[in-house]
């Protein structure tokens, strides 16, 4: 159930395809946009709402024609000069795109405002680089997200972008965070702070910054201990300023400020969000955390220099390093 706020965000400005998704053809899909269509009017429906909400009674009236709308597209069918992709249920919402799945093995990536295009151009720009030298140090490749191809468009269209899938098995820190509310273990976010470290660290190597170290964007495969730093739109080249910013990150007071962008931002950004997945009782891991979020970029550690910081307290709290199984906790009650 939304309440009358949510449910008023989600239908302002909203694209039919941006509240339901792309058009659809199979049961599954039109029965998800029905049952959301059924949640957001239960809310606004004017039986539900007071006489004088003008703003439920528009909103009410805009989900209905933004529904019917949907209900009568034909499914998005998107062409590159080496694929054709049909689009197809919705998998995640970021900053300034979605992602899809698709009726073959990829995923694909577009934004949800054709003025958002330069943003996804950035992205190619970073995982190209990044892929260029993931080449010569290939056991960091899987840090990475792979780009199959990609739909660069006229004007008033929309980018988008094709990747392989990191659907099966892969949750986001968001998910991670939302299944332990009362914080990580600290051995179960060693290794996943250790080889987000790794993807910074290269990352900086190449003199990008990421710009966007949120828990959202953070892939997760809790089974084979894999970590993918995803949501690559936002970089820009070290020392430059950031092309966009997003009201629902906590920046660095540097980029707040409107400053040019140092490693320093991401530094400071991988560990506000170490500080907000641990347990409060990780006191000493905790700790370390604290001292990368100095307000001047210039004296915080970098990212490589980290990486064996960051060991040798591992290894001072909890000895020799050894594979420690992690899960989600089944919710289901099965």
């Amino acid at each position: 159930m939304f309440t009358r706020e949510e449910a008023l965000d989600r239908v302002a400005g909203a694209s039919a395809s941006g509240l339901f998704g792309p058009p659809a053809t199979d049961s599954a899909r039109r029965k998800e946009a029905q049952r959301l269509y059924w949640g957001l009017a239960a809310v606004l429906h004017p039986d539900r709402v007071a006489a004088d909400d003008v703003r439920a009674h528009a909103a009410s009236a805009e989900l209905t024609r933004l529904y019917h709308e949907w209900q009568q597209a034909r499914p998005v069918v998107l062409r590159t000069a080496d694929g054709v992709y049909r689009v197809a249920g919705r998998h995640a919402v970021g900053s300034v795109a979605n992602v899809y799945r698709t009726d073959g093995p990829e995923v694909v990536k577009i934004v949800r405002d054709p003025a958002m295009n330069p943003l996804l151009r950035a992205e190619w720009e970073a995982l190209r680089v990044l892929r260029r030298f993931t080449g010569e140090h290939r056991w960091l490749r899987p840090y990475f997200p792979r780009v199959v191809d990609t739909g660069d468009v006229g004007r008033g269209e929309r980018a988008f972008t094709v990747f392989e899938p990191l659907v099966r098995g892969f949750v986001t820190l968001a998910d991670v965070r939302a299944a332990f509310p009362d914080g990580l273990d600290g051995r179960d976010f060693a290794w996943m702070h250790r080889r987000l470290l790794r993807a910074v660290a290269a990352a900086h190597r190449v003199g990008l910054v990421h710009g966007a170290i949120v828990a959202d964007n953070v892939l997760v495969h809790p089974e084979q201990h894999g970590i993918v730093l995803a949501g690559w739109s936002f970089s820009v080249a070290d020392g430059q300023p950031m092309l966009a910013t997003a009201k629902s990150i906590r920046y660095p007071p540097e980029v707040t400020a409107g400053r040019p962008v140092t490693a320093a931002a991401d530094v400071h950004m991988a560990h506000a969000l170490m500080l907000d997945l641990l347990a409060r009782d990780e006191t000493r891991q905790r700790a370390f955390a604290r001292g990368c979020l100095q307000d001047d970029p210039e004296r915080r550690p970098e990212a490589v220099d980290l990486l064996g910081e960051y060991d040798e307290l591992l290894e001072e709290l909890y000895g020799a390093r050894v594979f420690r199984p992690f899960a989600l906790p089944d919710r289901t009650g099965a």
